[in-house]
């Protein structure tokens, strides 16, 4: 029994000599364990800002080929066919250049406008997708105002469709029948993309909850969509007069908030 001891001894003393000699890198193990892990981290998508700077050339060409096309076009059916282009164009980059920002960090007061680089808030990764698609529109403006002003900047306000209080199922039900297009969607204190089409749709943007970055949900990943109260969206490429904005290059005026809308803080 006193052998068993005096090993015992041994072997603690063994061990506090050991930790001693490596008592600064054993510290800063330590330190490190007071940051929570975040196991998601590493299956976080890669922002590709290298893709999304190339988009932004191929959508300038592609926008100044059909306004010229547009324009050329001699009859009402021939403008109507270029249109219809238009919005295939749009409805099929749009999405890409969303997804260049996959995995971006979020931050309430974020800004940047390169995937990948700093963080950016809700409002101007909306606004600053746009802009880079080639609506002339400033981007600064449009992301500090509330959801439905920057839908009211595109869209009449017969074109809008809001809903309070429904429930998510019935809610998501009707997405998956829209036609498609590409939505802007205002929540609680929020705002998003939404892409509806082929019985699906997907919601893209700057979360504010886990994880925290830009994300591409469906139906069931939908928790911010989900947990909202008050839903208003409307059809970006369903409109004609957006479609002719876009073509001509035209400003798109922001629609500012009223001190009444500001202060329900609809963002």
């Amino acid at each position: 029994m006193k052998r068993i001891a005096l090993t015992f001894l041994a072997l603690a003393a063994i061990l506090c000599a050991v930790c001693w000699h490596y008592r600064g890198q054993l510290a800063l193990a330590l330190r490190g364990l007071g940051t929570p892990l975040n196991l998601s981290e590493s299956h976080l998508p890669k922002p590709d800002a290298e893709r999304y700077a190339t988009m932004k050339e191929d959508v300038e060409r592609w926008r100044k080929n059909l306004a010229a096309r547009h324009a050329k076009a001699k009859t009402p059916a021939e403008k109507d066919k270029v249109l219809v282009e238009t919005r295939g164009f749009l409805e099929a980059v749009l999405p890409e250049m969303m997804r260049c920002w996959l995995g971006t960090r979020w931050d309430f007061h974020g800004t940047t406008e390169v995937p990948g680089e700093g963080k950016i808030a809700c409002g101007y990764f909306v606004a600053t997708v746009l802009r880079d698609a080639g609506f002339r529109v400033d981007r600064y403006k449009l992301a500090q105002q509330s959801s439905q002003s920057i839908l009211r900047s595109f869209l009449p306000r017969e074109s809008l469709s809001l809903q309070v209080g429904a429930p998510y199922d019935a809610y998501a039900a009707g997405l998956k029948k829209a036609e498609p297009g590409i939505r802007i969607v205002g929540l609680d204190s929020h705002v998003a993309f939404l892409v509806t089409g082929k019985d699906d749709f997907r919601f893209i943007h700057s979360s504010g909850s886990k994880p925290w970055c830009v994300v591409d949900e469906g139906e069931k990943e939908a928790d911010v969509l989900r947990r909202s109260n008050y839903r208003v969206q409307g059809s970006l490429t369903a409109d004609k007069d957006v479609l002719r904005r876009w073509l001509g290059g035209k400003t798109i005026e922001v629609r500012e908030d009223s001190p009444a809308t500001a202060a329900a803080d609809r963002r």
